[in-house]
């Protein structure tokens, strides 16, 4: 297409440390979205950012608040429940993004308002048993592996409808569509197959039984590959580094490996 893919600016993302300086990385954000949601012919208002703030401690975390982030994505369950009961004083929305294990469910049950990682039947039961104790419902979105890689999590493709089609029994999942990490590759034609995989996938279950995946939501699209993730039907896009600055280790060291 011959545009900007974004991943060149992984170098430039700058550190906020102030409200300015995060207002300033919202809006280059946010002016990307647009120009990705123009180039495709998409109404900017069907995308949504959600701000990775995995690693980044409360202080500046506060900060962001204060620049405008009101729901806020976090990998490690532990980290974002500590964060909800530092922050508790704030009104921030949590979404857990990151893998999840079923004796980890409870804390989510107790203070998330999403999960973005649900791929296995184990979990789905234990968060419904969790849920319904605490009286609350939970959106969630099902990972898919949509790049082969054993070192991702995610349902295989093949299992998805199967899958879709046994988590309707619990009454406190929504589900709101589903959800992948694409390769980690700075070459945009190896990671495009991945976001587009996923919309196949969506919309093959939406003409199998359109109830399965509720508005079938993509989310999909990180700091480097979101305005691809746009270009290729993302609703969600979930961006850490260009709005809270570079981390000092590689993504790579931030994903747990598959059991």
């Amino acid at each position: 297409m011959g545009h900007d893919n974004g991943l060149s600016h992984d170098e430039q993302y700058s550190t906020a440390t102030t409200v300015e300086e995060f207002r300033t990385n919202i809006a280059e954000v946010e002016r990307r979205i647009a120009a990705a949601a123009e180039r495709a012919g998409r109404d900017r208002t069907d995308i949504e950012l959600l701000p990775v703030s995995k690693t980044v401690p409360q202080e500046r975390i506060r900060l962001a608040v204060a620049a405008g982030c009101t729901k806020l994505g976090e990998y490690k369950v532990q980290e974002a429940h500590r964060k909800s009961e530092e922050m508790s004083d704030l009104d921030i929305d949590w979404a857990v993004i990151g893998h999840l294990q079923s004796n980890k469910a409870k804390f989510v049950a107790q203070f998330a308002s999403e999960l973005q990682a649900l791929d296995r039947l184990k979990v789905a039961r234990a968060l419904d048993r969790r849920l319904q104790g605490e009286g609350r419902t939970l959106g969630v979105y099902v990972q898919v592996n949509t790049s082969a890689e054993d070192s991702k999590f995610g349902m295989p493709p093949e299992e998805l409808l199967g899958f879709l089609k046994e988590v309707r029994a619990f009454d406190s999942l929504n589900v709101q569509g589903l959800m992948t990490l694409a390769l980690f590759s700075s070459d945009i034609d190896r990671v495009r197959p991945c976001f587009q995989m996923l919309r196949s996938l969506r919309d093959q279950v939406r003409e199998t039984d359109p109830d399965l995946l509720g508005p079938g939501r993509l989310s999909m699209g990180m700091s480097g590959d979101f305005e691809v993730a746009i270009e290729e039907g993302a609703n969600c896009v979930r961006v850490g580094q260009a709005i809270f600055g570079k981390r000092a280790l590689p993504d790579s060291y931030y994903w747990p490996e598959a059991d």
